[in-house]
């Protein structure tokens, strides 16, 4: 007896952090493709302008889709839109950055950029985390995808990039294990991506070696996008504490 498609979300209500970005919005387009009942996407004020082109696109195919403006590593920010959004049935956050202009060992200011990194980057995830847990649990479960990086799991793969996002990272894939073992008791499904360079604003001024990959290239958003919508889906119930590594190859662990 064949299995019905699982890889579906109809029905289901998705928040997305970073929405305006390469890999959020292609998350935003998929899980639209897959039927997602309402998509709350969220970007910060710089954003503003490509987040409403990205509801304005998807509201023309169909979707229900709502732009919200805030700082991902407020914990008020986030108190204020989770507790207001009725049910989150998923969420993928996508939230970061990647400062490349500075010199961590010579520059004065350094510090300062490496508290923001770890404020958007790692902060972001756990207040998103600490109100979504809750009220997922009190519902009977959801799912939540954390982005992370092949940094977190080798340390980089271009010289360029400075040791604050590396940590970050790191950090990410330390607080899905985390999260995931006291959230699965509960019925909520902690899960995440670990990139490799993917073809997006945040790589186009780093100098990337192709040689170097195993494919000859790097990834594209979707190849990333179709993934975090699958850990959104009924088809990934068994997995909790995952880090999917999406790198065409280049690490394997």
């Amino acid at each position: 007896m064949p299995l019905n498609n699982a890889i579906d979300l109809s029905g289901r209500r998705i928040l997305l952090t970073g929405a305006a970005g390469g890999i959020g919005a292609a998350t935003a387009r998929a899980c639209a493709t897959l039927g997602a009942a309402k998509l709350l996407l969220v970007d910060a004020a710089s954003a503003k302008d490509s987040l409403e082109a990205l509801c304005d696109e998807l509201r023309d195919e169909g979707a229900d889709v709502s732009a919200h403006i805030y700082d991902v590593s407020s914990r008020q920010d986030n108190a204020d839109l989770i507790g207001n959004a009725g049910d989150i049935d998923a969420a993928v956050a996508c939230a970061g950055i990647c400062p490349l202009e500075e010199d961590w060992a010579d520059d004065p200011e350094w510090d300062e950029v490496f508290h923001r990194v770890m404020d958007v980057n790692l902060l972001g995830p756990i207040h998103l985390a600490r109100e979504l847990i809750p009220r997922m649990a009190a519902r009977g479960g959801g799912q939540i995808v954390m982005i992370g990086s092949i940094g977190g799991r080798m340390g980089g793969t271009s010289p360029i990039v400075q040791p604050h996002y590396i940590a970050s990272k790191g950090g990410v894939h330390a607080l899905i294990w985390w999260l995931a073992q006291r959230a699965a008791p509960q019925g909520v499904l902690v899960n995440g991506i670990a990139p490799g360079p993917i073809a997006t604003a945040m790589t186009a001024t780093t100098p990337y070696s192709k040689e170097r990959y195993p494919l000859g290239r790097l990834g594209e958003p979707e190849e990333i996008a179709w993934p975090a919508a699958f850990l959104c889906s009924p088809a990934a119930s068994y997995f909790s504490g995952s880090i999917l590594d999406v790198n065409g190859g280049l690490f394997v662990g």
